[in-house]
């Protein structure tokens, strides 16, 4: 191995941006005091690029090149399939981020169950948990069958060795912060050895049609390099958010080079493992408050996927001089603004009241289309006046009080008709083609006027 040139370069650990020399603000990110000294050393690299080799390749016309349907290959788990777009893609690069104790690693260990009793051979290398510990945690989960190799290494330079050994299908990476290469000078975990190791993984998988899943933690303290440093090397990225004290867990892809971005998968966490939710509407009205004020049922699009779930507003007098505002699950400011438009177009004097908004279940919903929804919800608590149980409500509300039209209106009517509402309300621009659906009764608006006279 040739020695290189040792030299400090300084790192951004919230982007990755480098620099000669330190800054207080991240140019890339905006982020301040984000920057840290690393040592970097130049070696020479291999030849061969992603085709892991020497030999010289020739450019290809598009249309002579030939695709099969068979690339792709079920994990088994429903929700993982439909948010990777249907399946694995072979010499794929996805990265799995989120919390710790989020359930990284037990979904991963639970698509790797389902893959190898299908009879595809799959290596999961742990770099934080001992052999014992990962068996502990798959006797929890279910029964395995000999398709499925444990490895316990950090040193890269080994763990390539041993996938071009067994030449698996499906590699699992778990985590990118444990892993070294030692051509890089950098400690593990850095912005340096990241980098570097997920270059050489993209090598591997693209020389190789190994599909390769590399886990990363995210930590509020920012003392470890993020994903976001390689989500711009990565075919595909998923996010696993939710509560750790909560059961409910939702994967959402954020980069998809074969699907759909902003698809979602909603799990519950139980003690085998993690479930799918295959009604994740049904799922998020559990326990409603039946002739409650202050509640409504809105109905928003994640990717490709209507969810239902339950808008809860409390709007009392204030004993404060300035009254106190509160969103839970959808955006502060967005709460205010509606209520400037219900107190400047509707007159509603809401300036001397304490408000808060809540989207039951904890989930986070920034969809303009939930805007009509919080109107209601905030004028049914404000006049003590209670909504029926079997309305569903959706639609942008405008600074003029106008409600706008929102996209995908016939999956969310579809879905709002499956669990059982009699009535919608929905911008009128939506209504004028789904007049002939039968089933559900269709309430176009086209202003929060006419929306508050179905409250009470």
């Amino acid at each position: 191995m040739a020695k290189g040139k040792k030299s400090t370069c300084f790192f951004c650990q919230n982007c990755g941006y480098e620099s000669p020399k330190w800054m207080g603000q991240c140019p890339g990110c905006r982020e301040w005091n984000t920057f840290v000294e690393e040592q970097v050393s130049t070696v020479s690299l291999k030849k061969g690029g992603m085709s892991g080799g020497t030999v010289r390749r020739e450019p290809a016309v598009l249309s002579e090149i030939e695709m099969n349907e068979e690339d792709r290959l079920s994990t088994g788990i429903q929700e993982l399939d439909r948010v990777l777009g249907g399946g694995v893609v072979a010499g794929s690069l996805t990265l799995v981020g989120g919390d710790p104790g989020i359930g990284k690693s037990t979904l991963l260990l639970q698509m790797c169950r389902f893959m190898a009793l299908d009879g595809n051979r799959v290596l999961y290398i742990s770099g934080e948990e001992s052999l014992k510990q990962i068996k502990m945690r798959a006797e929890r989960i279910g029964a395995f069958n000999d398709n499925l190799l444990l490895f316990c290494e950090t040193n890269l330079e080994i763990i390539e060795e041993t996938i071009k050994k067994y030449t698996p299908k499906v590699v699992i990476i778990d985590s990118i912060q444990t892993m070294y290469n030692e051509n890089v000078s950098a400690a593990p975990g850095s912005v340096s050895q990241v980098r570097e190791s997920t270059g050489v993984l993209l090598q591997l998988a693209k020389g190789m049609g190994v599909s390769v899943f590399i886990v990363g933690h995210v930590t509020k303290e920012g003392t470890v390099a993020g994903p976001r440093v390689l989500e711009h090397m990565v075919d595909t990225v998923l996010y696993f958010e939710g509560d750790r004290h909560a059961s409910y867990r939702i994967l959402r892809g954020v980069k998809n080079r074969f699907g759909s971005t902003n698809e979602i998968g909603v799990f519950e966490m139980k003690e085998e493992g993690l479930i799918q939710v295959e009604n994740p509407s049904e799922f998020m009205l559990n326990g409603r408050p039946e002739g409650a004020c202050g509640c409504v049922v809105a109905c928003s699009v994640e990717g490709t996927r209507p969810l239902m779930t339950e808008i809860q507003a409390l709007v009392c007098h204030s004993n404060f001089g300035i009254p106190r505002r509160q969103a839970t699950g959808t955006d502060f400011n967005r709460v205010n603004l509606l209520m400037a438009v219900l107190e400047k177009r509707l007159g509603l004097q809401m300036s001397g009241c304490d408000a808060y908004v809540n989207v039951a279940g904890g989930m986070k919903l920034m969809e303009p289309a939930m805007d009509l929804g919080m109107v209601m919800a905030i004028v049914s608590s404000f006049r003590n006046k209670p909504i029926d149980e079997k309305t569903v409500v959706f639609g942008e509300v405008g600074l003029s009080g106008e409600v706008r039209a929102v996209s995908m209106a016939e999956k969310r009517v579809q879905e709002a008709k499956k669990l059982g509402f009699t009535l919608c309300i929905l911008p009128a621009a939506n209504a004028e083609a789904l007049k002939g659906m039968e089933g559900i009764r269709i309430a176009g608006v086209t202003s929060v006027q006419d929306a508050i006279g179905f409250v009470g």
